[in-house]
């Protein structure tokens, strides 16, 4: 992989990142379709669940906080409820929230969305463009400017609500400027000059020849266009993102420096741009103090690629994007996920209107049965979640000595089956809590069990989904291979 072998992802975890931006709360709304209203010819939505995430800058947070970054934001927020989810849902991820100044004068942004039978029906806005006050230009400078030398990396994520003022900028870039820290901008509008000053801003090819006033038909124009942004602005570099070309890196002084993508299937490219913003973030900060910025550059071009692959704003992972860029590292470094890397997945999974099918256990010793399981529950649905027992879990359920595989080893065992998509690793304790997180349409378990006995049936039940038993017809489980080893019976056990 070209020029990004010197960034350690494991470093990521020492990064310190100050986000500044829009935020906004993304809800969608998922229901049924069966009938149109008689009281006007719409569709009739009956809402079964609905979700929330951090959209606008806190996706920006959510790829930085997903990566293992530390992180704090600093914005505008209103008074109300909406603004209390915001606070909820960042204590819930660490991230620091110092710097979110509330104005009772202000709407927190909210976007949401209604989809019905899988389709995308209404979406509905809550929002204002007016900048912000005076006294909020102020408390957020002062913020900055107190804080600043607390962070390696400043990111602006400019959503055009109306936090980013002229004057608001202007500061900014100045505290970062005399502190000598990075500071970098996804851009929004037709006017880039208000980001004069800053490191770098990163916008797609439709941004950046809006605000050159120059149309992109070829490479020449392409070229044209970054050249004008560097003189005009001015500003040191400017990342152009140009889709499935890749990315174009102006910087002063130098020729283009392209960044070819890796063929992908697309299915949305909403978040990409948040996406790169914040892995071009951690590239630099994870660097020495005069860090690689094509280096850094190249890495968000994978890690964009990985994300244009999933429905909606979806984070990458730092597994995910470990996988990208050594596939050595195996099937068990894409499929391991954590609840909170599912929690985005299992939106996307069914936003594409597919069946999400889970099971779980220790899975000690692979043997036929639980291949059978595995496999008749893959075919119960599109995407298969098996959640593993962790060690500790495991000595409680089966004693002192086991498990006789470690977990991680078991991850990568059950990670190489063709049936199995996901892994996650859980604690015995939390499993109701596991099944409430994913709400899978259907959780298997091996017809020893009875329908009754299967934790987490009566959540899956009250979200629509059912219970399923797998025949088991081989009298075979892994505490009995364990005994007959230790018992040094070489005799293999009977099937019928």
């Amino acid at each position: 992989m070209q020029g990004i072998m010197n960034i350690d992802l494991s470093s990521f975890d020492k990064c310190r990142i100050l986000v500044i931006g829009d935020l906004m709360i993304d809800e969608y709304l998922w229901g049924e379709v069966d009938r149109i209203s008689p009281e006007a010819p719409v569709q009739v939505v009956s809402v079964v669940r609905d979700t929330t995430t951090l959209g606008g800058a806190g996706n920006v947070v959510n790829n930085l906080v997903a990566l293992g970054a530390k992180v704090l934001v600093a914005s505008v927020i209103g008074a109300g409820d909406n603004a209390q989810l915001l606070l909820k849902l960042f204590k819930s991820m660490n991230v620091g929230t110092a710097g979110l100044i509330q104005d009772r004068n202000r709407p927190t942004t909210k976007k949401t969305r209604i989809i019905g039978g899988h389709q995308h029906v209404l979406r509905i806005d809550r929002e204002t463009k007016q900048g912000i006050s005076q006294a909020c230009v102020a408390g957020l400078v002062q913020f900055v400017n107190e804080r600043i030398n607390n962070f390696d990396v400043v990111l602006l994520s400019d959503y055009g609500k109306g936090l980013f003022t002229e004057k608001l900028l202007g500061q900014l870039i100045d505290v970062a400027k005399q502190n000598k820290k990075i500071i970098i901008a996804d851009p929004k509008g037709l006017n880039f000059r208000k980001y004069a000053g800053a490191t770098a801003i990163t916008p797609n090819k439709k941004e950046a020849s809006l605000a050159a006033g120059i149309e992109i038909v070829d490479d020449a124009s392409l070229e044209a266009v970054g050249r004008k942004l560097l003189q005009d602005i001015p500003i040191q570099k400017v990342l152009m993102t140009c889709g499935k070309e890749g990315m174009v890196l102006f910087e002063q002084g130098k020729e283009p420096y392209r960044i070819s993508a890796e063929a992908r299937q697309v299915y949305d490219v909403s978040g990409a741009g948040d996406t790169v913003l914040a892995v071009l973030g951690l590239g630099l900060a994870s660097g020495p103090p005069e860090a690689d910025f094509q280096q850094a550059a190249t890495l968000a071009n994978v890690a964009a690629g990985i994300v244009v692959g999933k429905v909606g704003t979806a984070p990458v992972s730092r597994e995910e994007l470990l996988g990208a860029l050594e596939p050595s590292a195996g099937e068990s470094a894409v499929k391991q996920k954590t609840l909170s890397d599912l929690i985005p997945i299992v939106d996307r999974i069914r936003a594409e209107g597919k069946t999400i099918v889970m099971t779980n256990g220790c899975f000690d010793l692979l043997h036929v049965g639980h291949i059978k399981l595995l496999s008749a529950s893959k075919n119960m649905g599109d995407v298969l979640i098996v959640a593993i027992d962790d060690d500790e879990s495991v000595r409680a359920l089966k004693g002192k000595d086991r498990p006789i595989i470690g977990a991680q080893e078991r991850v990568r065992i059950i990670s190489a089956l063709d049936s199995v998509d996901y892994v996650t690793l859980f604690s015995t304790t939390e499993l109701e809590h596991l099944v409430e997180a994913i709400r899978p349409d259907v959780l298997t378990k091996g017809s020893n069990y009875t329908t009754e006995t299967v934790l987490g049936r009566e959540i899956v039940e009250r979200s629509g989904g059912r219970v399923a038993l797998i025949p088991i017809t081989e009298e075979v489980s892994s505490t009995r291979i364990i005994n007959q080893i230790k018992q040094g019976n070489k005799e293999a056990p009977k099937m019928r």
